[in-house]
């Protein structure tokens, strides 16, 4: 979760620093000799620079963010199981071995990079205490499968074509807008009414465009439960350790999870959430053969 936030904020800024700062020079601006297909290369540039530049900030971001310490060398039995349980899994993925690291924090885990063969794999304290060897290993057999999807580059290719749309069409209103507050008149920069059009715009277009993103990232999660079921060559330890994430005992049917914290939000603010509520997850889980 923490690791798509910190991709989308940094993205939605970088987005909207550059889109601000070519607007107030009046570059990319509809009826400024710019033609739509040259707006929509215009929009394109701007969209993907923001996803990409996320991508590759993507694993220092989050070792900073979360403070996480990389094993360099194991010093515990713990550390020790946790490095090869990582690289067994993704010899078994066929991807590159990742970094492994320990966070502090409450029970969760992310894979982060922007390479398949230059990722990392972090799990929290709270993950390694409230959960037992196989639950553990079901996680991180969830985040070997999203570096072997290739989900932080998916990710960041839906995230370009989207930021290209919010810029395009943001621009296209704010030179609606400017026309019809000067009657037709030209003029050689841009005015007020077109930058702050273009800026509102963006902010209304990015929340849909947000949702596009989530809705992605609820389906990759499915995927990725399925991955780890695959590596571990069960679906049962990843049912174990998401009934263990909704605060139940492992091997017991979530009923109702609505009130648990780690479970997605309803009404509106679902379309918003990365990941789907667990007991859905674990449904699909049981769908498989």
């Amino acid at each position: 979760m923490k690791r798509i936030i910190l991709f989308l904020a940094t993205n939605l800024a970088v987005v909207l620093v550059v889109s601000i700062v070519l607007s107030i020079l009046g570059i990319g601006r509809p009826g400024s000799g710019t033609s739509m297909a040259g707006l929509l290369v215009f929009s394109a540039v701007i969209g993907f620079t923001g996803s990409i530049i996320s991508l590759l900030m993507s694993k220092p971001m989050a070792k900073w963010s979360t403070g996480a310490r990389v094993i360099e060398q194991p010093s515990t039995s713990t550390e020790q199981w946790l490095v090869g349980t990582v690289h067994a899994l993704a010899d078994r993925a066929g991807i590159g071995r990742p970094e492994v690291a320990i966070y502090e924090g409450a029970p969760n885990a992310f894979a982060t990079g922007a390479f398949k063969n230059d990722a990392l794999v972090a799990v929290s304290t709270g993950l390694l205490q409230s959960m037992n060897k196989e639950e553990v290993e079901a996680v991180l057999g969830h985040e070997v499968a999203h570096i072997a999807n290739g989900d932080m580059v998916t990710l960041t290719l839906i995230q370009g074509v989207v930021n290209t749309f919010v810029v395009f069409l943001a621009r296209i209103v704010g030179g609606i807008v400017d026309n019809m507050l000067n009657k037709g008149e030209e003029r050689s920069g841009p005015g007020i009414g077109y930058m702050a059009t273009v800026f509102v715009c963006e902010l209304v277009f990015g929340l849909v465009a947000s949702m596009i993103v989530a809705w992605f990232s609820r389906q990759r999660e499915f995927r990725a439960d399925e991955g780890s079921a695959r590596l571990l060559g069960s679906t049962v330890p990843m049912q174990h350790a998401l009934a263990r994430l909704g605060g139940l005992q492992p091997g017991e049917l979530p009923q109702d999870m609505a009130a648990s914290g780690i479970t997605s939000p309803s009404g509106w603010a679902a379309l918003f959430s990365s990941h789907p509520p667990i007991e859905e997850r674990i449904a699909a889980l049981q769908q498989l053969r």
